[in-house]
C-alpha cells in the first residue's frame, strides 16, 4: 500500500454529495406523521491519507452521517462516491468490495466486542467474509495487525473482558484494519476510555494513517482531540454544515458563530490561548420542528432579521466555507475586508 499523504489535487478517496437522510415518524392518531431531517444536505471530500474531522453537539447529524458512508442506511437522496464510484448504481459484487473499502471503529471498545468470541475469531470474521486467504496465511494476518495495534500474539486467544478499555479500543481498531480499508469512520472513539490512554489510541491512529495511507472521518464532540488529528474540519448543526475548512484555518479564526460558541467551550491550560466564552442562548431546537431561516438563529448571539427568514447556503469567505449571513460583519475589524 501507498503511505504518506497525497498530493494536493489527487482524486478524493470519498465524496458525499448533497447527503439527505430524513425519518418519518408518527406524531400521533391526531397529529398524522413528521419528518425528521436527520441529515440535510452534506457535501465533502475526504483524499486519501488525510483526516476529515465531523464535529458538532449531540443531535447535529454526526452519527447518521457515520451510518451513511459505512453503507449501515442508504441517503435519502445524494450521492455518496468512494473511488470515484457511485454507491447507489454500484453492481452486488462491486458494493460488497466498497464495504471492504470502508471500516468502522464505534465509540464504546465495552459494547462493540462481542463477549462470546475470541479476539482471534473476531479478526478471522471478515477475512472470511472478504478475502480467499488459506488458513496459515489468515492467522499470519491476525498475528500481524495485532502487532500492528500494540498487542501480543497471545492475546488472539482471549475474550473482551479480559482487557482493559484501552486494549479493547485495539482490538476494535485491529478489526477494522484488518481487510486494509481505504476508509475508516471513527465515531467518538476515544470519549469512552481515560484521558491517560486518549493519547495512545489516537497517536495509534495517527501510526496506522501514516504507515497505510488511510483516509479518516473522526466524528467528535472534543475539539482538542479533533485539532490533534485533523486535516480538515467540517462543523455540523441539526443535519446541516455551518462551517468546513482547512483544520489551521477554522481553528485560527473561526466565523461561524456556532463555531465560535464550540471553541470558546474548549478548555485551555495557557490564559492566552483562552477564548472569550460565547455564551448560547437555550437548547438545541427539536429537528422534528427545526427553525425557519437559519437553524442557528433561535441561539445566536448576532441574530438578524434576515437570519429569521433566509436560509444561508455555504459561500467561500476567507479560505473556508460558512454557512451565515453575516459572517462578514460579525468577524472582520474596522476597515478589514475578507475575501472569498
Amino acid at each position: 500500500m501507498i503511505a504518506g499523504r497525497q498530493a494536493a489535487g489527487a482524486a478524493p478517496v470519498l465524496e458525499a454529495e448533497d447527503l439527505r437522510r430524513y425519518y418519518t415518524m408518527s406524531r400521533g392518531l391526531l397529529h398524522g406523521r413528521a419528518v425528521i431531517k436527520a441529515l440535510d444536505g452534506v457535501s465533502f471530500r475526504l483524499q486519501r491519507g488525510n483526516t476529515m474531522a465531523v464535529v458538532g453537539e449531540s443531535g447535529c447529524g454526526k452519527s447518521t452521517l457515520a451510518r451513511q458512508l459505512t453503507m449501515i442506511e442508504p441517503p435519502t437522496s445524494g450521492r455518496l462516491l468512494i473511488d470515484g464510484i457511485d454507491v447507489a448504481k454500484a453492481s452486488a459484487s462491486s458494493r460488497k468490495e466498497l464495504r471492504r473499502a470502508v471500516q468502522m471503529v464505534f465509540q464504546n471498545p465495552f459494547a462493540s466486542l462481542n463477549p462470546r468470541k475470541t479476539v482471534r475469531q473476531m479478526l478471522a470474521e471478515p477475512l472470511l467474509i472478504h478475502s480467499r486467504l488459506a488458513p496459515a496465511a489468515r492467522e499470519d494476518r491476525i498475528a500481524a495487525v495485532l502487532e500492528t495495534v500494540g498487542l501480543r500474539p497471545e492475546h488472539a486467544q482471549r475474550y473482551p473482558h479480559m482487557f482493559s478499555g484501552g486494549q479493547r479500543q485495539r482490538i476494535a481498531i485491529a478489526r477494522a484494519m484488518i481487510l486494509e480499508p481505504r476508509i475508516v469512520i471513527a465515531d467518538e472513539p476515544t470519549s469512552a476510555l481515560d484521558v491517560s490512554i486518549q493519547a495512545q489510541i489516537l497517536n495509534l491512529f495517527m501510526d496506522l494513517q501514516e504507515k497505510f495511507g488511510t483516509g479518516y472521518v473522526f466524528i467528535s464532540h472534543n475539539l482538542a482531540v479533533v485539532e490533534h488529528v485533523a486535516d480538515d474540519v467540517m462543523v455540523m448543526y441539526l443535519g446541516m454544515v455551518m462551517e468546513t475548512g482547512p483544520k489551521r484555518t477554522i481553528f485560527g479564526r473561526p466565523l461561524h458563530p456556532y463555531t465560535q460558541a464550540l471553541m470558546s467551550a474548549t478548555p485551555a491550560l495557557r490564559p492566552e490561548e483562552r477564548a472569550v466564552k460565547v455564551k448560547l442562548a437555550g437548547e438545541l431546537p427539536s429537528p422534528l420542528d427545526p427553525p425557519s431561516g437559519c437553524r442557528f438563529h433561535q441561539r445566536c448571539p448576532h441574530v438578524g432579521g434576515r437570519c429569521r427568514m433566509e436560509v444561508p447556503r455555504l459561500r467561500p469567505l476567507a479560505g473556508r466555507l460558512v454557512a451565515c449571513l453575516r459572517a462578514e460583519e460579525i468577524t472582520t475589524l474596522p476597515g478589514e475586508r475578507l475575501d472569498g
